[in-house]
């Protein structure tokens, strides 16, 4: 059975040594002491390890079940979802208004690493409804929130997403679920929701489903959805819960993957729900939770990729398989560790930099929600809407491929489900889908992003990079790392510049690229800190750390990645540049 370290010193690196925490000036980071960061994440390491670790296969060969109309989770979860509710980990950074502890974003976002490696199913659970509670935390009346949050918060009551119709997914204009208004205010909810993650379960009181649908005679398409709270338990004035509403499980559905989760197909039968925000405003206040969500998933990207590292470096340890070509490492034994020969150091340093690169990505991605939040930024804002399309799509697409590489270490073990590293790669396959196929990400970078507030962010981005490599281009220390983040920036500079020349032309030529771009900005952003991570073990050296190992560590993998995994844009940018006629030369019927 594999097993599962939780990466708090990495964690406390990028936090403090990295990022800096203490010094931002955000409001609240001051209190996030070092000492102080270490007991949190410290306590939820072990509730990960020791708690939510054991049961990851537990989900994976139990999943969920459906009788007479209840969602059953597998052995264990319930329990653990006690455990979960009675720390006040759901409410970690909520606002204490409502039962939450008021903790920064970063830290929250740290915590949900460790959880989401150890159990990805069930870690759904917690962060759907914070995605949910978040929505109606910025959206909804204050009846609402009073109603709703100190029970989502606290997760006696869970939450979910609705927008997925059998018939519609990305193009939410087609959607046929229709709200009827009712005299007492409310709407009657009719119609059938697909692929909700935790749509029903056995663990919480109350499920408070946060529904898109179409009020009758509002506008066609996109312009007029609306969204709607409808509880599985209707609501008294008291607070207590009522009767039963019209919403119910079709089936479970069969998957890949994440089978600790409940994926349920939802029928709404004239459920009686309430409007969130404004009518046919519904998008807006969906794409709270779905911004939220998307960062999620991209950690849920980098979460399974660390815990697949992490036994395929063990095993890559243990296992003896042939010898080194330069000499017997093991001459005792009857062949060398799987770990002496240069393939595998590639795969598993593959994974080690991406894997420590995205830690630190997704980290400087929290820590910009709060700084936009927090310190009303309207900067940080804009960056870090800009970054969401390439934090999920980027960090999930590699992190399926460390999955698969972590299993390749294996051999044919890695196939055989004994082992356990089959379930990295299947779990992760379904974060490069929900919440937005990577496929959208591109496009939504490429297509929306880009061009945001007259292309503001994007050059932000670039004037941080040019900026970084200006501080320190006279350290000949640091010349191994600016050198390769400049390159890499110019590429991704020229790349946007050719959608600017060429996508006025050919809307084609931008879109063709999309992909490409999405990767090409992912590994610039993963340079970008590395190149930071260089300089912080560079001063922890000459500052008298006394973990000497763990900053020369660290520096060799920096040089990894700029050595073998930066390059890589060179090889998306001569695939953009190469434009929309390779792609779209065939006719449909010769494909």
């Amino acid at each position: 059975m594999p097993s599962y370290t939780p990466p708090t010193k990495d964690m406390q690196f990028i936090l403090h040594d990295m990022l800096k925490i203490t010094e931002s000036g955000i409001p609240g980071f001051g209190e996030l002491e070092p000492d102080f960061t270490k007991a949190i994440l410290e306590e939820a390491g072990k509730l990960s390890a020791e708690v939510l670790h054991p049961l990851n296969v537990v989900g994976d060969s139990e999943g969920c079940r459906l009788e007479n109309g209840v969602v059953y989770t597998p052995t264990g979860f319930k329990a653990a979802f006690e455990q979960i509710k009675e720390g006040g980990w759901p409410g970690l950074d909520m606002p204490e208004e409502f039962g939450g502890q008021g903790m920064p974003h970063v830290v929250g976002a740290a915590v949900g690493e460790m959880f989401s490696a150890a159990n990805q199913a069930f870690t759904m659970y917690q962060g759907l409804t914070h995605g949910a509670a978040s929505a109606i935390l910025a959206h909804g009346s204050d009846a609402q929130k009073k109603t709703y949050l100190p029970k989502m918060v606290s997760c006696e009551w869970t939450g979910t997403m609705n927008l997925t119709e059998p018939h519609c997914g990305t193009d939410l204009g087609m959607m046929r679920t229709k709200a009827e208004p009712q005299d007492d205010g409310s709407y009657k909810i009719t119609g059938q929701k697909i692929f909700i993650s935790s749509g029903d379960h056995d663990m919480a009181d109350n499920i408070v489903h946060l529904v898109l649908a179409k009020i009758p005679g509002g506008p066609e398409g996109i312009k007029g959805v609306s969204l709607f709270i409808v509880p599985k338990f209707l609501v008294k004035e008291d607070g207590s819960l009522g009767e039963r509403n019209g919403v119910s499980v079709g089936k479970l559905e069969e998957k890949m993957g994440i089978h600790g989760n409940s994926t349920c197909v939802m029928n709404y039968d004239g459920a009686t729900g309430y409007l969130l925000g404004e009518e046919h405003k519904g998008m807006r206040a969906m794409f709270t939770m779905m911004n939220e969500a998307r960062l999620g998933v991209g950690m849920q990207g980098l979460a399974q990729a660390d815990a697949a590292y992490q036994n395929a470096l063990e095993y890559a340890k243990d296992r003896l398989q042939g010898r080194d070509v330069t000499g017997a490492k093991n001459p005792d034994g009857p062949a060398d560790p799987l770990i002496v020969h240069p393939d595998i150091r590639r795969s598993l340093m593959d994974q080690k930099s991406f894997v420590e690169g995205a830690r630190a990505f997704v980290l400087w991605g929290a820590h910009l929600i709060d700084k936009a939040h927090r310190a009303q930024d309207a900067d940080a804002d804009g960056l870090i809407s800009l970054m969401t399309p390439v934090i999920k799509g980027f960090l999930t697409d590699e992190g399926y491929d460390m999955t698969v590489l972590a299993q390749q270490v294996y051999g044919g073990h890695g196939y055989i489900e004994e082992w356990g590293m089959s379930q990295y790669t299947r779990d992760a396959r379904i974060a490069m889908i929900y919440e937005g196929a990577n496929g959208v990400q591109a496009l939504d970078l490429v297509g929306r992003k880009l061009a945001q507030d007259g292309g503001k962010h994007v050059m932000a981005f670039f004037d941080m990079v040019k900026a970084f490599c200006k501080e320190h281009g006279e350290d000949a220390a640091m010349a191994e790392f600016v050198g390769p983040l400049k390159a890499a920036s110019k590429d991704l500079q020229t790349a946007g510049m050719y959608f600017m020349q060429e996508g006025m032309k050919n809307p084609n030529n931008a879109l063709s690229g999309s992909y490409d771009f999405m990767h090409l900005f992912g590994h610039v952003c993963l340079g970008l800190m590395w190149a930071r991570m260089a300089k912080a073990s560079q001063e922890a050296l000459a500052g008298g750390t006394s973990d000497v190992a763990f900053h020369e560590t660290k520096l060799a993998t920096a040089r990894y990645y700029m050595a073998r995994r930066l390059p890589m844009t060179a090889t998306h940018l001569a695939r953009i540049q190469s434009g929309a006629e390779p792609v779209m030369a065939l006719e449909a019927a010769n494909f």
